[in-house]
């Protein structure tokens, strides 16, 4: 029986729904549904997987539950063009994200984890 390494890696992903993780005084939160595909979310996933720190403020948060819209060349203005629902937010930054894989996603928030908590 061949094994598909992506059904592998978004049941992997789909598992840690509801998980909860500590490292010193900042907390993890992962929640990840099964959802239709769509335009919006081709991988069939919505995700959020967040880092917040000791006062419940999230430090960083990768999810697709809400549009990006592309910002426009003034200040304060945006295109109309729908551009992407995976996104990262940075504090109060938002930027664009490439959804590839559910293992490059958790690779990519453990990563950025780990760079805030080690500095």
């Amino acid at each position: 029986m061949k094994c598909d390494p992506e059904d592998y890696e978004l049941r992997t992903l789909l598992s840690l729904d509801g998980e909860t993780y500590w490292r010193g005084n900042y907390w993890t939160k992962i929640e990840v549904k099964r959802v239709e595909v769509s335009v919006h979310r081709p991988h069939g996933i919505k995700y959020s997987l967040t880092l917040h720190d000791s006062n419940n403020t999230r430090i960083i948060g990768f999810d697709n539950a809400h549009e990006i819209k592309r910002r426009g060349r003034r200040p304060k203005s945006y295109t109309g063009r729908k551009i992407t629902w995976d996104h990262i937010h940075k504090c109060e930054k938002i930027e664009f994200y490439k959804f590839v894989s559910a293992s490059q996603l958790l690779q990519d928030f453990w990563d950025a984890v780990n760079q805030v908590i080690e500095g």
